[in-house]
């Protein structure tokens, strides 16, 4: 069992994810989750060398997608549904790693979100497969802690 000061990674199938105003939610899985920052050409005026200088520039994040089973549950669609028909709904997300324990170890909050696409089931009758949705979502800023 790792102690407090092992470096053993944590497990990555066990989270949780808290949407503002939506009953905590089950996903099988999340993808995308980073923060980008681009960088900039620079050449000072009177440099005589032939090379640009590398500077931070705008900060970015990417769009996350969250996927589920799909269920009775309709948070999830009203939440872009409400969008869709032109009421602007932001929330926060919060994303919690736990570890083998079921305690949260690293935690991500994504602020002002706003979801900008939903994916129905790919249904086929030759298929048992979970009938999942999948639902992106586009933040302004995201704080990543250890707990």
């Amino acid at each position: 069992m790792p102690t407090a000061t092992s470096t053993a990674p944590y497990l990555a199938k066990n989270f949780r994810v808290q949407i503002d105003n939506i009953p905590t939610i089950d996903f099988s899985q999340i993808s995308g989750l980073s923060a980008v920052i681009d960088v900039v050409d620079y050449r000072q005026g009177g440099s005589l060398e032939n090379a640009s200088q590398k500077l931070p520039g705008l900060g970015s994040y990417p769009n996350i997608t969250l996927t589920r089973g799909l269920t009775q549950d309709l948070s999830l669609w009203t939440w872009i549904e409400n969008n869709l028909k032109g009421t602007l709904d932001r929330r926060n997300v919060v994303i919690t790693l736990l570890d083998q324990a079921d305690n949260p170890v690293w935690t991500w909050k994504l602020s002002n979100a706003l979801p900008c696409r939903w994916s129905g089931p790919l249904l086929a009758a030759d298929s048992s497969d979970v009938a999942t949705e999948t639902i992106e979502i586009s933040y302004e800023q995201l704080n990543s802690s250890m707990v």
